[in-house]
């Protein structure tokens, strides 16, 4: 199991992504315990991008519950449809939110948040929660991000 990230400094987010996938794959592999694999995931992730807060919600019931997570503290419990991780949870897609301010029913954990990328994550079929990326920049997602975080997800085992 590799223990120690190897920050990239390129800036080139693509090349940060490539350099980034190999490291948390061998960051899970052999490691059967989901609660573990998204810490490490959500640890590799801050460290390499410095973002705000990145982190997980889990389906339980109606409500995605809050897993593991880097940055502040965060709202704990949000219902289907509400904010953008509810919003992602409902469509069944990835949204991308340029400025959190102009997105309808957006759930304010923190003023800090400008924009916002989630993605949904399935387990036969049925999502069975989200990855949720906050920056205190505006802008700062983009298809680049939602198809190496995509890879990212489909290195976790959600069963």
């Amino acid at each position: 199991m590799a223990e120690d990230l190897n920050i990239t400094t390129s800036t080139n987010k693509a090349e940060q992504y490539r350099s980034l996938l190999p490291q948390i794959e061998a960051l899970l592999t052999g490691e059967p315990d989901l609660i573990a694999n998204l810490a490490n995931v959500c640890a590799a992730l801050k460290e390499q991008f410095k973002w705000f807060w990145v982190g997980f919600y889990l389906v339980k019931g109606n409500e995605l519950v809050l897993g593991p997570f880097q940055g502040p503290v965060a709202c704990t419990r949000i219902g289907l449809g509400r904010g953008v991780c509810g919003a992602a949870w409902q469509q069944e897609k990835t949204l991308i939110v340029p400025d959190v301010d102009a997105f309808p029913c957006h759930i304010a954990c923190s003023s800090l948040s400008k924009s916002e990328i989630v993605l949904p994550f399935f387990n036969d079929g049925k999502v069975v929660g989200v990855l949720d990326v906050d920056s205190s920049e505006l802008d700062e997602f983009d298809d680049t991000d939602a198809v190496y975080l995509q890879q990212i997800i489909e290195l976790v085992n959600f069963k």
